[in-house]
């Protein structure tokens, strides 16, 4: 397994919340939607965004940000201007006295601004649904990634730029799609660069023990492994193994194995339709009891809760744990 692809194949947008915002200064909108993930490419102009934790990031036209929900944020023209617009789950856009705003603002197709001549440009898509981004990619990610438009580089952002303001039959799969596709180009480049913060067990793929010992676990984690037959596979004896890995990944082999046979089948409950024996033989476990009784324990909700959470149940980030970053 490519361990980049492995990470990054997640994102699903289905019905993706994609909007066009034309501002004039001064603006500023206030992000509370509690989406899983929002990407926000600036065409023209200047924009903020300032997250309540961390300092303030300025885009410049062919910047692209990615934002980590739940936590808020806010846009603006500047730090300093106080926002005149809440969003909400859903897209649902009012005054900061409840008042809508979603008609007075709207300029179109999926456009929205408070000028049509303003000097930002901001195509905007959200990630609204817990499940159509995987776990392990946000747990891997920062609250807010910012790339340069000299640190990435896409031609579907154009097509993207062309595309958002039409309404052509199936537009918003096409859409979909794009955003998908666009993400996913940026992490690769957030995640090229040294001071991405990459998770340990990302780092830990360029040793040629703890790496070997990875790959064999990602790519067939149903296998009945135990410490003992994974060092042998590896050339190495057991406690060098178990010594090496925990020193890299920061938890022993078994844990690491443990996690990843959830993360596997988290995605699986929100991705398909298949039973809970089924994902449990699929990620290793010898059925759906023993299946269910470790997600819960690691997860703290039972594979059921998980699933339904996945249709339009509230986002929770998975917990970070020291041992993955």
């Amino acid at each position: 397994m490519d361990v980049l692809a492995g990470l990054l194949d997640g994102p699903r947008a289905r019905g993706a919340f994609l909007l066009r915002m034309v501002m004039a200064p001064p603006w500023s909108v206030r992000v509370e939607d509690r989406a899983p993930l929002a990407l926000m490419c600036l065409t023209e102009g200047e924009a903020w965004i300032v997250p309540d934790a961390g300092k303030p990031v300025l885009l410049r036209p062919g910047d692209v940000a990615i934002a980590r929900g739940p936590a808020p944020y806010t846009i603006a023209d500047s730090p300093t201007t106080a926002p005149t617009a809440l969003v909400g789950p859903g897209g649902d856009c009012r005054t900061l006295s409840g008042e809508p705003l979603a008609e007075r603002m709207s300029m179109g197709v999926r456009a929205w601004g408070n000028d049509p001549e303003g000097s930002a440009v901001l195509q905007v898509g959200t990630y609204p649904m817990a499940g159509e981004v995987s776990g392990r990619l946000l747990a891997a990610l920062p609250d807010l990634v910012h790339l340069r438009a000299d640190e990435w580089s896409c031609p579907l952002l154009p097509v993207f730029e062309e595309e958002i303001g039409r309404d052509d039959p199936g537009q918003s799969v096409m859409l979909d799609r794009i955003l998908d596709l666009l993400l996913v180009v940026a992490l690769r480049a957030w995640f090229s660069r040294p001071e991405a913060g990459a998770p340990a067990w990302y780092r830990a793929m360029g040793d040629p023990v703890v790496g070997r010992a990875l790959r064999l676990l990602q790519d067939d984690p149903a296998h009945p492994w135990t410490v003992a037959s994974l060092a042998a596979k590896c050339g190495v004896s057991r406690a060098a193994l178990a010594r090496r890995f925990h020193e890299l990944v920061g938890e022993p082999p078994m844990a690491y194995l443990t996690r990843w046979r959830l993360d596997l089948a988290a995605d699986l409950l929100r991705e398909s339709d298949a039973t809970m024996e089924a994902i449990a033989r699929k990620v290793g476990y010898g059925g759906a009891f023993a299946f269910s009784s470790a997600f819960k324990r690691v997860r703290g909700v039972s594979p059921q809760e998980h699933r339904t959470a996945g249709t339009g149940g509230t986002f929770v980030l998975p917990q970070r744990q020291q041992s993955s970053l």
